[in-house]
């Protein structure tokens, strides 16, 4: 499924599956924020939002002055700023913190605010336990029934020193052996990729996912997403071959069991962020691959 040289080679990905054989699948979701109304406007700051089986993304293209608001927020969610010179304000619980940009924020539950400082790019990563913002997703008919395929969410323990405002830059050098920025909290992992150049086609990676999706947001350029679903002896389950070409901002909703790869089009620069809920036990259990996790225990049937 990997090149050789591609540290996801080393995970355990190519294992047979365990499960039950599919009878269903579901479909992939391309939610292009670019090319869509919005689900909010207020005072020149336009918010989108789309969902998957278990994440909402929520994307604003905001105006200074902007506040985006959680109340009664159940669960951890994540504040990313994919851009550099997006000052912000975030407050919870008496605390708040100002950031720059180019970082991501983990925002405990509770009611919390953003407040933005200047104009920027936020986009905000809830999960659909958030009833308020599922209602607004574009694509909220699509999970009128769930993913056959995706087991019912469940979150990882708390961090080990409680809840409060947690802020990383994105700013971290490559190291050879691990693969992209990973960072997990309680309810989400991100791995945000460094940027590329058009990708090679003889070096493409298709594989597969036995029982989580994948989040493929495009922050800066484009990429054709490649799905294929497995064929199974219902010939009514068979669905044709994607191959959607989604330009920043964009998120792709990859379900399981399908196959795919992504290929980056932009000549100068692409950039695309890996989000899975709750976070990927394999890329947990690889030492040094979470930059935060030492923060944040994996659950006892994560070996790590």
């Amino acid at each position: 499924m990997y090149a050789a040289n591609d540290p996801r080679a080393s995970l355990n990905t190519a294992a047979a599956a365990t499960g039950a054989v599919p009878t269903a699948f579901k479909g992939g979701e391309y939610a292009r924020f670019y090319d869509a109304p919005p689900q909010d406007v207020a005072d020149g700051s336009t918010t989108y939002c789309a969902r998957g089986q278990n994440l909402v993304v929520a994307h604003t293209t905001g105006k200074a002055g902007l506040v985006l608001s959680r109340v009664n927020q159940l669960d951890e969610y994540v504040v990313l700023l994919p851009k550099p010179d997006t000052p912000v304000e975030i407050r919870w619980n008496g605390e708040s913190i100002s950031v720059d940009g180019f970082c991501l924020v983990v925002v405990p539950a509770g009611d919390s605010e953003v407040h933005l400082k200047g104009d920027g790019e936020v986009i905000r990563l809830v999960t659909t336990r958030a009833a308020d913002l599922v209602a607004k997703c574009s694509n909220a008919g699509s999970y009128l029934s769930p993913d056959p395929n995706v087991p019912p969410f469940q979150a990882w323990p708390d961090p080990l020193d409680g809840p409060k405002l947690r802020h990383y830059s994105l700013d971290v050098p490559p190291e050879p052996g691990r693969f992209g920025r990973i960072f997990r909290c309680s309810t989400i992992m991100v791995n945000y990729l460094p940027g590329s150049g058009p990708r090679d086609v003889t070096k493409m990676s298709p594989h597969f996912h036995e029982d989580f999706e994948q989040y493929s947001l495009c922050v800066e350029g484009s990429y054709i997403h490649y799905l294929r679903w497995p064929w199974i002896s219902d010939m009514n389950a068979w669905r044709p071959d994607d191959a959607e070409l989604c330009a920043a901002p964009s998120v792709a909703v990859i379900p399981p069991p399908a196959i795919h790869t992504s290929r980056s089009m932009d000549p100068v620069k692409n950039v695309l962020v890996d989000i899975f809920s709750p976070p990927r036990a394999d890329f947990s259990a690889k030492p040094g691959w979470v930059l935060n996790a030492a923060e944040y225990p994996a659950p006892d049937a994560v070996t790590l």
